[in-house]
């Protein structure tokens, strides 16, 4: 008896620890909201979305028209958060070794012997801005999404680990095609999520006039460290996600692919090509997240929702006549939640057979 007793005082335990770093995340988000809104006004679903990647251990992709405060946004991130930060603006004519380090050829003052030694790149950061991703050739765009999948960057027969927690943050410009090298599907799905950013409304237009043109700058307050950043991301990996969860993520993923005998017409007739087993991992990961940032300890159908569209929207492709319809991937993503099922008992016992 007393041995069940024991069992079930450690499980208390736990359980308490486990409330603990949930009230904690969620008062460090809160904290994180405020601090950032003294810099950057409106965007308030970026802002969430950045964050929930940030604490699922997930890349962003920024896609946004010039002037919408990216740059600003990532920089204001990285004071809060106590991290470091680079910026790299991608052009045509930069190489890997520009991003990762090279080795170069250095006297040892002590042996007299010419060795080479490891200059580390602006890689070797906490938070990294490639600016326009878009605008440097496959080659140099490899060696960032190398760094992104494994956390560590190779020069020659040498390895070397990247700073943890990681995060690229990459921009691109939806206006500007001439001298550009789209990313591919396969590199596009490196990333969490695809936040896009639009135009302010009239009133955060004129709060940005005001607050930008003035000789006042707002005093920043960091709210978290990196230790405690890895700490919350493990939190987050502890969520528990109920089985009809798990089904409805994986429905809504296989719902992208034309190629499926249940695929609905509207998914055949405007897309070539839906998203792999990486979109539902995100999908869980996002909704995990969400969860917990808002004080909650599991995960519903609407966190998954709620994280679709930047989970979804750079891994579909869509057809030409989709294109020349103007449906876009957000309309198949709102077509897809709208159509997918829920149901919790019928779905949960579908997951249990073979």
């Amino acid at each position: 008896m007393s041995s069940e007793n024991e069992v079930d005082a450690a499980g208390n335990e736990l359980r308490e620890r486990e409330a603990q770093a949930i009230r904690g995340l969620a008062n460090a988000y809160a904290r994180m909201r405020e601090e950032i809104g003294k810099v950057i006004i409106g965007q308030n679903d970026v802002v969430d979305q950045l964050l929930l990647a940030m604490f699922s251990k997930g890349h962003c992709l920024l896609v946004g028209v010039p002037g919408l405060a990216k740059t600003l946004l990532v920089s204001t991130i990285s004071k809060i958060l106590q991290l470091s930060f680079r910026r790299i603006q991608f052009t045509p004519d930069l190489m890997p070794s520009d991003i990762t380090g090279t080795d170069v050829l250095q006297d040892d003052p002590e042996s007299g012997r010419r060795v080479f030694q490891f200059m580390q790149g602006p890689i070797f950061t906490h938070i990294l801005l490639a600016d326009e991703i878009n605008r440097t050739p496959p080659k140099t765009q490899a060696a960032l999404l190398e760094a992104m999948q494994e956390r560590h960057v190779t020069v020659g027969t040498s390895t070397y680990k990247l700073p943890a927690p990681f995060f690229v943050l990459a921009t691109q410009n939806p206006i500007e095609q001439e001298g550009t090298y789209p990313l591919p599907e396969a590199q596009l799905d490196r990333f969490m999520f695809n936040i896009v950013l639009n135009y302010p409304n009239a009133a955060e237009e004129l709060r940005i006039l005001k607050q930008t043109t003035g000789a006042e700058e707002p005093e920043l307050k960091q709210a978290l460290t990196g230790a405690q950043i890895l700490a919350l991301q493990e939190v987050v990996r502890k969520v528990p996600v109920a089985e009809h969860v798990f089904v409805y993520a994986r429905d809504l993923v296989r719902a992208t692919r034309p190629n499926e005998p249940d695929a609905s017409d509207f998914v055949k007739k405007y897309l070539s090509w839906g998203a792999g087993p990486r979109a539902g991992q995100y999908l869980i990961l996002g909704a995990k997240a969400r969860a917990i940032l808002e004080g909650r300890f599991h995960v519903s159908t609407e966190d998954v929702k709620s994280v679709a569209h930047p989970v979804l929207r750079h891994r579909l492709v869509t057809t030409f006549q989709a294109n020349s319809e103007g449906i876009t991937p957000d309309k198949v993503i709102d077509h897809l939640i709208a159509k997918t099922p829920i149901d919790v008992q019928e779905r949960g016992k579908k997951a249990a057979r073979p």
